[in-house]
């Protein structure tokens, strides 16, 4: 194979492995939940693009659990569909012809007991014909109100519970409960059933190379560390922007919104993952207690009234389309109080960063798509230009993009060319499409592989999902009672007025990505 082949360059091999142990063992994969925009457009194309690179064995199989009445070879065929609509990798008959041998189906509602017996009987089978040796793991992409029966039919058919030197994984997707007290009784349910170091809380954020590589920015390089406290560092803002609508997605959303459907997992891992201090080794124990360690410490505001917003986006023209406003949209009540943004503010009672302000904003029907982190500087001194105002003069920020263009940017002031001197600011940009001529996996392509290898560093503990509620819960609290409903902003715009007006009150503005 030419050395500068698509296989050759596989990010998810070690190249410091000759072992290339990052390929998985056998096993199988159950899907539950098969039918679902998630399993179609995400994970059946993960697990074929995760076989085209050659880091699944010959012995992996792929089963599907659902209500549809199909054969293995139906199935087969919907997981063919979603490959050659979603894949990343180009299609490979013979990548496809030995991945299509291990995959089944069985049909059945997460409450037959006859269907979990026909499941129990097929992973058996696929042991003996497959070669998958009693290692499966169940993925429940399915809403969390199943998991607990999922999880007991699981358990009284004997599926869960694994022979001496075999495995067995449950892999549940977000959300993790819709607040504290709901988080708390669904981790027992999971536990009660799956040991934790089998359990792996799948949010995907953390997949994302641009994610994993703020460790790398902050802890390789002695350029950022001995300036990512409060001495130098003004404010930190975490954004996740949208220019969508809420889609199909009424019957998930409405309750829900974007605190909790963003903020609570998503946003507060990336501030956990900013703020958080150096771990001792990239050990999943280790850096769960740094970053525990960080929510921990998370304070809120004392008002939560001037330092939270909320709102919903309204109707009109964006992108040169006109578009419904959330109450509009099909299965949303007219009454909805849910918000499709939401901003908050945050500090850290750490020793680093004491003073320093966290503001996490997530919205839909924004400006533009953009995922963020955006470490805002203190102003310099200003000495030497004093026939400046202090205005002149912008932040040095270092600015790391989660999506859509992975990468990094460093803002800084230079001097405009001429004979004066004048100052501006410019930009130092790195992107991972223009720097490295491999290619990112896609996030379920790690996670999954992750789950695989029972390897769990992007995998929250119930721990951080605990914690992580205890910080929005009161904000949700305080919303809940408001007689007002969330403020309306313009479709386009960057949010209703009181998202300004949280920052204004500090002195300090929103950037716009």
């Amino acid at each position: 194979m030419p050395e500068n082949s698509t296989k050759s360059r596989n990010p998810l091999r070690d190249p410091r492995d000759r072992r290339l142990s990052r390929i998985a063992g056998p096993a199988s994969l159950v899907l539950f939940g098969v039918t679902g925009d998630l399993a179609r457009k995400k994970l059946m194309p993960a697990v074929y693009d995760l076989a085209n690179r050659g880091l699944l064995p010959p012995s992996f199989a792929l089963v599907g659990f659902g209500r549809r009445d199909w054969s293995d070879e139906e199935f087969a065929q919907e997981v063919l569909s979603s490959v050659k609509q979603y894949a990343r990798t180009p299609f490979d008959e013979s990548v496809w012809e030995q991945l299509s041998q291990g995959i089944r189906f069985v049909q059945g509602n997460f409450d037959d007991d006859e269907a979990f017996v026909e499941l129990k009987k097929t992973v058996e089978d696929l042991d003996s014909t497959r070669g998958t040796r009693g290692n499966h793991a169940f993925y429940l992409s399915i809403p969390p109100k199943a998991f607990e029966l999922v999880c007991q039919k699981l358990s009284e058919h004997g599926l869960a519970q694994p022979e001496e030197g075999k495995w067995r994984r449950v892999v549940i997707e977000k959300p993790f409960g819709h607040n504290l007290e709901s988080a708390r009784e669904l981790n027992a349910i999971v536990e009660q059933v799956f040991p934790p170091d089998a359990v792996f809380r799948i949010d995907h954020y953390l997949g994302k190379e641009t994610v994993q590589n703020i460790l790398a920015l902050r802890f390789a390089n002695q350029l950022f560390e001995p300036l990512w406290n409060a001495n130098y560092v003004d404010h930190v803002q975490i954004t996740m922007a949208e220019d969508i609508g809420i889609g199909g997605r009424a019957g998930y959303y409405d309750g829900v919104g974007a605190a909790r459907d963003v903020i609570q997992n998503h946003l507060l891992q990336l501030l956990a993952l900013t703020a958080m201090e150096e771990p001792i080794s990239f050990n999943a124990e280790d850096l769960r207690a740094e970053k525990e360690k960080v929510l921990a410490a998370v304070k809120l505001p004392e008002d939560l009234s001037t330092h939270s917003a909320r709102g919903q986006y309204d109707g009109g023209w964006q992108g040169g389309e006109l578009v419904n406003a959330f109450l509009d949209e099909d299965g949303i009540p007219a009454d909805s109080t849910t918000e499709t943004y939401a901003a908050v503010r945050l500090d850290i009672h750490t020793r680093r960063w004491s003073g320093v302000p966290f503001y996490l904003r997530a919205g839909k029907r924004l400006g533009r798509r953009v995922t963020e982190i955006a470490v805002v500087f203190k102003r310099a001194p200003n000495l030497l230009f004093l026939d400046h105002n202090e205005g002149d003069f912008g932040q040095n920020a270092v600015v790391i993009r989660v999506q859509p263009d992975e990468g990094a940017t460093i803002r800084f002031g230079s001097k405009v060319p001429g004979t004066q001197m004048e100052v501006r600011d410019v930009t130092m940009d790195f992107g991972y499409g223009h720097s490295f001529t491999e290619s990112s996996p896609e996030a379920y392509e790690r996670l999954i592989l992750d789950v695989l290898l029972g390897e769990p560093p992007l995998f929250p503990r119930h721990e951080e999902v605990e914690l992580s509620w205890k910080i929005l819960d009161p904000f949700e609290e305080y919303w809940s009672t408001l007689a007002d409903p969330p403020e309306k902003y313009v479709p386009g715009s960057w949010g209703p007025p009181s998202a300004d007006e949280l920052l204004a009150r500090d002195g300090r503005t929103w950037r716009r990505p």
